[in-house]
């Protein structure tokens, strides 16, 4: 009986030992703050756009007739932007032909697209509008806000072309399994 109860307290003792060896770290010893040159600075990233807000932005035409909206932003290894796809027509995504054009062939606008018409301008963006009436019909025109507006995106793309010289481009493909 007391080499089974002596087994028991040193089975105990070896099982509890790395538990006692634990001990709270005086306050005085407290780690030191990881620190890098750059992590105290804030980043100055105002004026710079969200690639995840970019996704969906509307693509237009000079003569303000929408084009397709982006699908996707290809990147090399480095994170430059190689190209942008565009979808090009369809319905919800249906039918749609996606084309691949460079950065450089679109021009992104800060405000909303300007449309006259007989109906009033809606947009989601905080907005001001000016009404004119001449004769039966009511023209608005939309102007965007500028004061130091920076929601990380612009209002829509715009390249030259039609829709139909964008069909007539080259479909882009993901893979060859696409």
């Amino acid at each position: 009986m007391q080499k089974v109860l002596a087994a028991a307290l040193l089975s105990a003792a070896v099982f509890s030992a790395p538990a006692y060896a634990q001990t709270a770290q005086p306050t005085d010893r407290a780690a030191p703050a990881a620190t890098t040159a750059g992590s105290q600075e804030k980043m100055a990233l105002k004026g710079n756009w969200r690639a995840s807000k970019l996704m969906g932005l509307d693509v237009y035409n000079e003569a303000n007739e929408k084009l397709g909206d982006i699908n996707e932003l290809i990147l090399d290894k480095n994170g430059k932007v190689n190209a942008v796809v565009i979808g090009v027509g369809g319905f919800l995504g249906m039918g749609e032909h996606d084309i691949a054009v460079s950065m450089d062939k679109l021009k992104f606008i800060e405000e909303p697209v300007r449309t006259s018409s007989t109906a009033p301008a809606t947009t989601t963006r905080e907005t001001t509008t000016k009404e004119t009436t001449t004769g039966a019909a009511t023209t608005t025109t939309t102007t965007a806000r500028t004061a130091d507006a920076n929601d990380w995106m612009p209002d829509h793309a715009v390249m030259s072309g039609t829709k139909e010289q964008l069909k007539a481009m080259p479909q882009f493909k993901y893979s060859d399994y696409n």
